[in-house]
């Protein structure tokens, strides 16, 4: 295999995964629009442990009941993550879907 070879599947290879990243981000910006329209915020949890129960979840929280107070969805989203009720980004679509404009 030549080095041009090489180098050119190392760049495809980080580019699929910039790709994947970025839709996944596209998807939940989308989701926070959409969860805004129906009166709610899309937190996700800060966690960055890969192992920790929580990682890469994200909760549904009432807008309506001053939950802006401090970080993005304020102790509603930190209390919802304690109780294990955070959601892939399929099942907060799913939710949302659910719930009328």
């Amino acid at each position: 295999m030549s080095m041009s070879g090489m180098s050119s599947g190392i760049t495809s290879g980080i580019l699929s995964g910039m790709t994947e990243t970025q839709s996944d981000k596209v998807r939940e910006n989308r989701l926070r629009r959409m969860a805004a329209r129906r009166g709610y915020i899309l937190v996700k949890t800060r966690r960055r442990d890969p192992l920790a129960l929580d990682y890469g979840l994200y909760v549904l929280v009432d807008d309506s009941r001053g939950n802006r107070v401090g970080r993005r969805g304020g102790q509603a989203a930190i209390s919802a993550f304690a109780n294990g009720e955070g959601m892939t980004l399929d099942e907060v679509e799913a939710t949302l879907d659910g719930i009328s404009e």
